[in-house]
């Protein structure tokens, strides 16, 4: 077992599971790291990892990630995350054994699609608890992929962000996944003009059918646009990339985006507009928790649309008090999270 307290990315999490089934040939993560407004809502992302320890790392990061995002996205719900970074030849029988560890942990953590995940990896999960969410829709109430959720945020974020027109701006786009690739269709739709990076090339290639221009992976944040929207991996904003960057603004899907804490005041001090990720990721969490609370599409369609007044508040609190976007988010998430402590 990982010693995670001692971990550089450990943040005082409530609780770590580490689920291993060697006659699976099943590794996983559950990280707990708050459950202050409720049970600690946050998907399952299944990827192959160099090492172990990454996983760790992926698992601490996101959890606190999700408490921040949900927080800031005023629902009722905490943060937490699962990882899994070894997947047997069994998928379904590794599924309903991660199932098994959420159930478990009685409510305190409730699952759903990420990287890597699917529905029917849901319906795997949901053979062995009913804390999951991403399963199919049913009656007009909210349910599915949570994919789209977040694809329509980061749309409408950035259209707020270039004050609503996108007819002839350029978007480069890093990562076309399904929340990449769904960004692309609905920025398409309106005009923009698109160019495109993954390092899956079956990924990169689909974008091409919405006439996007395709650049290396290695390159996308150097080409000159409107926009650059980070939707693969976390970190990739960090001192070799920041110096390079060719836009004025930065607004995607990808979690974790700036590698350390300084690189905030780095994108500042390079006068670009920095759309903190989990103000603007939030779609897909909006959607799971509706659908874990019983709630109504037209309710996830309601609170989506709300993101940008959100993020257009987090930037207008960093001009105002002279500090970067993820600071001022960070500190309106915190104040939110104090605030339900004290009550």
């Amino acid at each position: 077992m990982m010693d995670y307290r001692s971990h550089a990315s450990f943040d005082g999490h409530e609780e770590v599971v580490f689920v291993n089934d060697g006659r699976l040939g099943f590794s996983a993560i559950i990280a707990l790291h708050s459950t202050a407004l409720g049970p600690a809502g946050g998907g399952c992302r299944i990827w192959r990892y160099g090492k172990d320890e990454e996983a760790l790392t992926d698992a601490l990061r996101l959890s606190r990630g999700m408490t921040y995002k949900n927080a800031m996205a005023e629902l009722p719900m905490g943060g937490g995350k699962g990882v899994i970074y070894r997947m047997g030849v069994d998928r379904a029988a590794c599924m309903e054994r991660f199932g098994e560890a959420v159930e478990q942990l009685g409510g305190r953590y409730v699952t759903a699609e990420d990287v890597g995940a699917t529905v029917d990896d849901m319906r795997s999960i949901a053979r062995r608890t009913s804390y999951v969410a991403g399963l199919p829709k049913e009656d007009g109430r909210a349910g599915g992929d949570p994919s789209p959720w977040t694809s329509l945020g980061v749309f409408l974020s950035i259209q707020a962000l270039l004050d609503g027109s996108l007819r002839d701006r350029t978007i480069a786009v890093q990562g076309a996944g399904a929340v990449g690739f769904g960004l692309c269709k609905l920025l398409a739709a309106e005009g923009a003009r698109l160019i495109v990076a993954d390092v899956n090339a079956a990924n990169a290639e689909r974008a091409t059918s919405l006439g996007a221009a395709l650049a290396p992976v290695d390159q996308i944040h150097r080409v000159k646009a409107d926009v650059f929207s980070p939707n693969a991996l976390g970190a990739g904003l960090n001192a070799r990339t920041i110096p390079e960057i060719a836009s004025p603004i930065v607004c995607g899907a990808a979690n974790n985006q700036l590698e350390t804490e300084e690189d905030g005041a780095r994108l500042v001090a390079r006068g670009v507009v920095y759309a903190p990720d989990y103000v603007v990721n939030a779609g897909g969490i909006i959607n799971v928790s509706a659908e874990y609370l019983g709630e109504s599409e037209a309710q996830v369609d309601a609170r989506v649309r709300a993101i940008p007044r959100r993020l257009l508040r987090v930037l207008e609190t960093a001009r105002a008090e002279g500090m970067a976007p993820h600071q001022a988010a960070d500190r309106i998430v915190r104040d939110r999270i104090a605030a339900a402590g004290r009550a």
